[in-house]
């Protein structure tokens, strides 16, 4: 079982790593929203359903998702 310096350590390095990577993210994001594949996704999941006024990161994270399962077959 891990010392509770260990964990507190850990958590620490987890919340900076988390930290430094929220700007990347929020950048692809945007970036990603962009695109014109992303463009084209989202109008064809308005057509089949709403998107339920999700917010753009779960939209993006939901593309991502399928494009990168139909893109492992």
């Amino acid at each position: 079982m891990p010392s509770s310096a260990f964990t507190q350590a850990n958590s620490a390095a987890a919340a900076t790593q988390d930290h430094q990577t929220e700007p990347v993210w929020d950048h692809l994001k945007v970036a990603i929203a962009a695109s014109s594949g992303f463009q084209s996704w989202k109008l064809e999941q308005q057509q089949r359903r709403s998107l339920e006024q999700n917010s753009i990161d779960k939209q993006v994270c939901e593309y991502l998702r399928e494009t990168l399962s139909t893109l492992a077959y």
